[in-house]
Order: C-alpha cells, then sequence, then structure tokens
C-alpha cells in the first residue's frame, strides 16, 4: 500500500511526508493519544508501509495535543485477565519491536506526557528529543501490574537498573531536565522548536549512507543483546558486509577526492 493511500485511512494517527521523513503524529487528543487496539494497530501498518518505501529513509513520532502518548487504554484493559493482559502484552511489544528492528533512524519528538506506553514506545525509538513541557514515567505499579510494552527490558538498558527500577516501583513522573540528565532522552528544546530540532537531526543524519546507518542500527540493537565478544564478533561480520556496498565506494572515494558524497536514496 502507498503511503499516501495508508495516510487517508487512518484514524488516530496523521502521516505526512516532508520530502525523506515521514512524520507520525499520534491524534487522539482527547485521550492524550493512549494507545487502544486501534491506535496500535494503525503505528503497525504505518511501520510495515514505511519499510517497504524506499523513498522514506527517517522517520519522526510526536503527538497531538499536551500528550505524546500518556499511557495504554486503561478502559479497554480493566477487564482484562491474564491471558488477555498476555495477548496485548504480546501485541504491544511487537508493533515497539516493528520501530526498534527498522533499519532507517527513528526520532521520537516528545512534545507532552509520555507515561506507561508513551514512555515505552518513545524508548523504542533511536534518539529521544524532548520539548520542555515533556514528562515521562511507568506508573503501571499504581494499577496494579508491571511495565509490559518493553519498559522493564528497555529502561534499564538506556539508563540503568537503579533509576528504572526507582522510576517503576515509585510510578513518579520525570520532566524533560531530569530525563536529560540520567540519559533518558538525548536533548531538550523549547517546545516551538521541538520539530524543527528533530526534523534538523534527521537531515543531519540522513545525509549519510542509508545502508551504514542501518548496518549501525542492527549492530547496536543486537549488540546489546549479548556479551562484549560476541558483540565484537558480530560487528566485524556486519563491517564486512558494509565494505561490500556502493556506498562504501563512494563515501571513501568522495574522502579522498575531498568531495561531497553522493549516496545511492
Amino acid at each position: 500500500m502507498l503511503l499516501s493511500e495508508l495516510a487517508s485511512k487512518l484514524i488516530n494517527i496523521n502521516l505526512t511526508l516532508d520530502g525523506e521523513i515521514a512524520l507520525v503524529k499520534m491524534n487522539r487528543p482527547k485521550a492524550l493519544n493512549a494507545l487502544n487496539n486501534d491506535t496500535l494497530n494503525e503505528l503497525s501498518e504505518i511501520f510495515e508501509c514505511v519499510k517497504e518505501d524506499g523513498s522514506v529513509r527517517g522517520i519522526i513520532i510526536t503527538g497531538e495535543g499536551k500528550g505524546f502518548v500518556a499511557g495504554a487504554d486503561i478502559v479497554q484493559m480493566q477487564s482484562y485477565k491474564s491471558i488477555e493482559g498476555r495477548k496485548y502484552a504480546d501485541f504491544a511489544q511487537g508493533v515497539f519491536n516493528q520501530i526498534e528492528c527498522i533499519e532507517k533512524p527513528v526520532i521520537a519528538a516528545v512534545n507532552g506526557y509520555a507515561l506507561g506506553g508513551g514512555c515505552e514506545l518513545a524508548l523504542s525509538c533511536d534518539i529521544r528529543i524532548a520539548s520542555t513541557k515533556a514528562v515521562f514515567g511507568q506508573p503501571e505499579v499504581a494499577l496494579g501490574v508491571i511495565p509490559c510494552f518493553g519498559g522493564t527490558q528497555r529502561l534499564p538498558r538506556l539508563v540503568g537498573s537503579g533509576i528504572s527500577k526507582e522510576m517503576i516501583y515509585t510510578g513518579r513522573q520525570v520532566k524533560a531536565e531530569e530525563a536529560l540528565s540520567i540519559g533518558l532522552v538525548n536533548k531538550v528544546v523549547e517546545h516551538e522548536e521541538l520539530l524543527n530540532e528533530a526534523k534538523n537531526m534527521m537531515e543531519v543524519i540522513l545525509k549519510n549512507s542509508t545502508s551504514a546507518i542501518g548496518f549501525a542500527k542492527t549492530a547496536i540493537n543486537r549488540g546489546l543483546e549479548i556479551d562484549l565478544a560476541n558483540g565484537l564478533e558480530l560487528e566485524k561480520d556486519i563491517a564486512a558486509i558494509s565494505f561490500g556496498t556502493e556506498d562504501k565506494d563512494e563515501g571513501m572515494s568522495a574522502f579522498v577526492q575531498k568531495r561531497p558524497a553522493i549516496f545511492k536514496k
């Protein structure tokens, strides 16, 4: 399906193109963009489509209104028992794995509340840029459950186990500047500059080799799951593949010839 065709069918998410960048805007502002089944399905469809669309080289996710995503839809989950809860966690994790594993850069432009599933959505992105109005948190224990869209696994890998346990055990909210200090976000900018900052960073990224970015993302993500010795072996294997690409030939030739590289799109 073409992105333009998909965009016209979406209800809970706005999808627009800005050159080579797909802008994914969560759009349930009355519910602070809370994730229900329909929204997760749409997010999955978007990333499946973007994965196959060679004209899109980067993705930015943000939210409409005061929320980035203020969590999962509690009304929907209230009646779930163990089996339904596990199925829902499996479904949401699958969608977020699509985001984490796509071989294209994904930036979360966090404009407001990123709580529960919203924090977990941001964690599945490669880079997080926060507005001064952004707020992060994993408040699930107050509901009698645990973060289950990846939060207990991705958060410790990003900020360490001690801070993760504090955030998850207390459920407290973390504002943008603290999120920066603990390594939860890469950058904090004024609210009005958020999207411009995300687009500017993405444009810098997209000046580089598409294939090399994809290889680097794969090496980093897979390397986090294994020990250092095996990670280094993985790095050598992926580096070997990158040395066989046209982008490698162009990039190194351009460097020697002291000219800008022109990579294949």
